[in-house]
């Protein structure tokens, strides 16, 4: 063999060597998280756990974006997507106008958005029975109760949000007809997920009304309830993400919206090129929502109240409870 043919296989392998590794790294995903920060603590925290399994299972880096103004979204998908990634997912309703502006510019790209539908072929929404969960929590919340008054505290007052209080209304009603629910949304802007102090105010007007147990759907608004029902010696429920750990023992439970699966399952079937479009929605049957119970809440948590708790989930999932969607009646059959 001469030393050019030897030269030439060396140089042959070390170029095989380097395209095996630029295939390697070849698929890269991203995630724009929405207003409020992903480490919210609850929805945007949520998909960036969803994020981070992914890269810690497969050792792919993802990019990202944490939008802060609402004129970002839009540049923020065009930039990902002019950086060759493979996915962008989009976090939450308020990108779906961006979502339906970028899409068709970059056809070949796989869109996922979360909250909302874009009907597009390169387009997967994700859509979740909201209700359900807070149905769960409901029956929770009233057997909880030692004043049959439980509240609810929303963060930006849109339909979404009210479908998460009508459910829990129905849920808490469902096992105890005489229980009073008291409801309040924090603010009509993107800024209403964002503002403990007035969470925490909402939260110890509706104790001095007898309220004892206060489920908060409001992003990072909730801390402040979370920290008013601690001081109070009261519990709080939380969303989105597990946040039992947050104040053991007056976190009563949390209303789990998969939305970390969501993010994950996009990653991956995108990587795996099993990824469709279309819409999913995604509710108890599917382990799309559910409520969180460890060793945070055991010792609040009973095992009667899981037992009424998990009856009432075989009886959604059997088609013997039917839980009404705000969102399709733009009402509630209960307050």
């Amino acid at each position: 063999m001469t030393v050019k043919t030897t030269a030439a296989l060396a140089a042959g392998l070390v170029a095989g060597l380097l395209s095996g590794s630029a295939l390697a790294q070849e698929f890269v995903p991203a995630v724009v998280f929405d207003m409020g920060g992903k480490f919210d603590k609850s929805f945007n925290e949520a998909a960036y756990n969803g994020a981070e399994r992914f890269k810690k299972e497969t050792g792919i880096q993802y990019r990202e974006f944490e939008v802060t103004n609402e004129s970002q979204r839009e540049q923020a998908l065009r930039n990902l997507a002019r950086r060759n990634v493979g996915i962008i997912v989009s976090v939450g309703f308020t990108q779906q106008s961006a979502v339906q502006a970028v899409a068709p510019e970059f056809k070949d790209l796989k869109f996922t958005i979360i909250d909302a539908v874009v009907d597009a072929p390169n387009v997967n929404s994700i859509l979740f029975k909201e209700e359900e969960g807070s149905f769960l929590v409901g029956v929770a919340a009233a057997l909880s109760s030692k004043t049959d008054k439980v509240g609810f505290i929303g963060g930006m007052d849109i339909p979404l949000i009210r479908a998460f209080g009508c459910g829990y209304a129905q849920g808490a009603k469902y096992v105890k007809q005489n229980v009073e629910y008291i409801g309040n949304m924090t603010g009509t802007t993107p800024a209403a997920w964002r503002d403990p102090a007035k969470g925490g105010e909402l939260a110890q007007s509706q104790f001095d009304r007898g309220v004892d147990v206060i489920f908060a759907a409001a992003g990072g608004t909730g801390d402040g309830v979370i920290r008013a029902a601690k001081d109070k010696s009261k519990f709080a429920i939380g969303v989105d993400s597990n946040q039992n750990h947050v104040a053991p023992g007056t976190v009563l439970t949390s209303m789990v919206k998969r939305v970390d699966l969501a993010v994950y399952n996009s990653f991956k079937s995108a990587q795996d090129k099993s990824w469709k479009s279309g819409t999913q929605v995604l509710g108890l049957k599917e382990e799309g929502v559910g409520y969180a119970l460890d060793d945070n809440n055991k010792s609040v948590f009973t095992d009667a109240i899981k037992a009424k708790v998990e009856a009432a989930k075989a009886d959604i999932i059997g088609g013997k409870i039917n839980v009404v969607d705000y969102r399709k009646t733009n009402s509630c059959p209960v307050s």
